[in-house]
């Protein structure tokens, strides 16, 4: 049974940061590309950070990057977000996706996941 087990959500002040984790069970890890997702009150879901399979290739969102990086440690099964100089608009449930199709490239559609976490919700106050 394929899980994805998110955790380090929280509340944090602007400018502040945070990291976090996604553990994946029950399939080969490297093989995925990884991606994290977010969704706030009343908006659509949107993507964030992706990475391909093994230790490939990353792309960020326009909204966060050079603030947040996405990696993975394929040995721990875990994926990770780590974010940096965090704003309120960054507040939103967080959630962690994978795609097991073997594609070599970035995968940018919530489409194309094929397995989510359960969300962590990341709280930024003003």
């Amino acid at each position: 049974e394929v899980q994805l087990v998110e955790s380090g959500g929280g509340l944090v002040q602007t400018g502040g940061s945070l990291r976090l984790s996604c553990v994946a069970s029950g399939f080969t890890f490297s093989d995925s590309a990884i991606g994290w997702y977010r969704q706030a009150p009343g908006k659509e879901r949107e993507g964030v950070a992706y990475m391909v399979l093994r230790d490939g290739d990353t792309y960020s969102e326009d909204s966060v990057r050079g603030r947040f990086t996405i990696s993975r440690d394929n040995a721990k099964s875990t994926m990770y977000l780590q974010m940096s100089s965090l704003k309120p608009e960054d507040t939103a449930v967080y959630y962690c996706a994978v795609d097991l199709n073997l594609r070599p490239t970035v995968r940018y559609s919530a489409s194309e996941y094929d397995y989510w976490g359960q969300g962590t919700q990341v709280t930024v106050s003003s």
